[in-house]
């Protein structure tokens, strides 16, 4: 097939490399030109350029107002993609702006999956994402064996903005899961007992998780060195909260590790890997 990407940063890189090494031709536009070097692939000067190659497009952006923009601005997809052709989105973004893009796209008889991604950076290298699609079930159907290339899980969890919904659940219970293991190195550390000897004990129990495993390393470690940004997961939290607030549902935990998330932001570790919640914790 002929197939786009747009979104070539630490996850789209790699994903679209799957594309490309399953045989399909792959179309790529990049805000930073820079960003397509070296990849086996046709570069486009505009969105609306890909989309008119295109039979699927891929979209891995971080923003909503970005995926929105790429998708129905000016020389956006909207204006060069084909009546029956297909915008999947693997972008994290609100549940909201999902579906207002997938009606207008709809209107051209343009379909749209929002399809967002969980697994990392590592998973988009090892094609062992987890993928919770939102959108008609023919159509994810169809891309189907296009998103086996990328992922080993792939959920059809309803119409559009569904998958969306999924992911703002996922993230709510991983970083919550953070602040959980954060919190519990803390204790440790300041009742005077070892770190890594406690995460140790708790990974042969009922505490035991990917994220203990993953992030409890790092902060024994002390290694904040980006793995995820944890601007990424507090752009995600506003997310939640925001689809909290319109659904009229209370998440108190969710409301606390939003604010935690904040005083990280405030320290400038944006930049850093969210394990940074200890530190957060350390400086009171």
């Amino acid at each position: 097939m002929k197939v786009g990407f747009i979104g070539l940063g630490v996850m789209g890189r790699p994903m679209a490399l799957h594309l490309q090494r399953a045989g399909h031709e792959l179309f790529v536009w990049a805000r930073r030109p820079e960003s397509a070097a070296g990849l086996p692939a046709t570069i486009c000067a505009t969105p609306a350029e890909l989309g008119r190659q295109c039979e699927v497009v891929f979209t891995v952006i971080t923003s909503s107002a970005d995926v929105e923009g790429v998708a129905l601005g000016e020389n956006g997809l909207i204006a060069g993609m084909e009546k029956g052709s297909v915008l999947v989105d693997c972008s994290t973004i609100a549940p909201d702006v999902a579906r207002r893009i997938a009606a207008s796209l709809g209107e051209r008889g343009i379909h749209m999956l929002d399809a967002p991604v969980s697994g990392g950076a590592q998973g988009a290298i090892d094609a062992t994402l987890a993928i919770m699609a939102g959108g008609e079930a023919v159509v994810l159907d169809r891309v189907r064996p296009l998103l086996e290339c990328l992922g080993k899980r792939i959920v059809h969890v309803g119409p559009n903005g569904a998958g969306q919904v999924a992911k703002a659940c996922n993230q709510m219970i991983m970083v919550a899961a953070i602040q959980a293991a954060a919190e519990a190195m803390r204790l440790a550390a300041a009742s005077g007992v070892d770190c890594g000897k406690v995460r140790e004990a708790l990974a042969g129990g009922s505490a035991a998780s990917r994220v203990l495993d993953v992030m409890g390393e790092r902060m024994v470690r002390r290694d904040f060195a980006a793995g995820i940004e944890a601007r990424l997961h507090h752009k995600d939290f506003g997310l939640v909260l925001e689809a909290a607030r319109q659904s009229g549902v209370p998440m108190p935990l969710a409301a606390v590790v939003g604010q935690q998330l904040n005083a990280l932001m405030a320290q400038g570790w944006g930049r850093d890997d969210t394990a940074s919640l200890l530190r957060v914790l350390e400086l009171s």
